[in-house]
């Protein structure tokens, strides 16, 4: 694993990004019903240490790109230790013969990633065996590929209604709570809208309307680093933010004042 620079200030920049959060939160209209966001924190290729530092701070919800990763961090002594509330978000594309080692993971919450039938009938089927009678469904949501790039994973936004309908109907061992995607990085939001937001939103309001669901009950995963105060604004629930945090390097006289409230 990577080691951590020392100027890197892991709760400092968790304390930032949970700021930015709150007031992109409170720009959010009235009209958008959908519930306050959610952080979790993207520790791809970031140490032990820093997950734990980010604990240390109240960061509960963490996310892995990489099955490996996340079978090799969530098994870690030091984690399961220091960390015995932690709860892991798969985020990167799942393929069929790595969903076991995903799911024995320890602390698994959601798999946010499932775009296809076949992926939704393979978890059903394998978590019923490992979870057993004791533990509940497993949260998933759908990956919708709201950009039409070829080269991402996601169900088109047209068929993510249909996809819903089917997990929820035909797979009693998955809860599914919403949709997700990735979009396009880079946007120009001087052009207006993020438009893979807006195709994500017309997607949670489709699947409310066709399932009868409130839209308070129904997640939405989009925003990143460089656009997750955006994607508050137009009905986040989750935000997935990786070099804010993990990335953060704090002035000087900004991580004294965080020192002097923090001890």
């Amino acid at each position: 694993m990577l080691r951590r620079m020392s100027s890197v200030d892991v709760k400092a920049g968790i304390i930032s990004v949970l700021e930015r959060v709150e007031q992109a939160y409170s720009r959010r209209p009235p009209t958008i019903t959908t519930l306050k966001p959610q952080l979790v924190a993207v520790s791809k290729t970031k140490p032990v240490e820093a997950i734990i530092e980010a604990y240390s701070t109240g960061q509960r919800y963490f996310g892995e790109n990489y099955v490996n990763e996340l079978s090799e961090k969530a098994s870690n002594e030091e984690i399961l230790r220091n960390c015995p509330e932690i709860k892991w978000h798969f985020i990167g594309h799942l393929q069929t013969n790595k969903i076991n080692k995903v799911l024995k993971s320890p602390g698994i919450d959601m798999i946010e990633t499932v775009d296809s039938e076949k992926l939704a009938n393979n978890l059903d089927n394998a978590w019923g065996k490992i979870a057993g009678n004791d533990s509940g469904p497993l949260k998933v949501l759908i990956q919708v590929n709201s950009s039409a790039e070829a080269e991402k994973n996601g169900v088109e936004p047209s068929k993510a209604p249909a996809l819903y309908k089917h997990i929820k109907e035909k797979c009693s061992n998955l809860d599914v709570r919403g949709v997700m995607t990735i979009g396009a990085f880079g946007f120009d939001y001087s052009k207006g809208p993020n438009p893979d937001f807006v195709a994500l939103m017309k997607c949670h309001a489709q699947i409310c309307e066709e399932s009868a669901v409130r839209p308070e009950d129904l997640q939405v995963s989009m925003g990143m680093s460089d656009d997750f105060e955006k994607a508050i604004e137009m009905g986040s629930t989750i935000v997935r933010v990786g070099s804010s945090i993990f990335g953060y390097r704090a002035k000087k006289a900004a991580a004294t004042a965080t020192a002097e409230t923090t001890n």
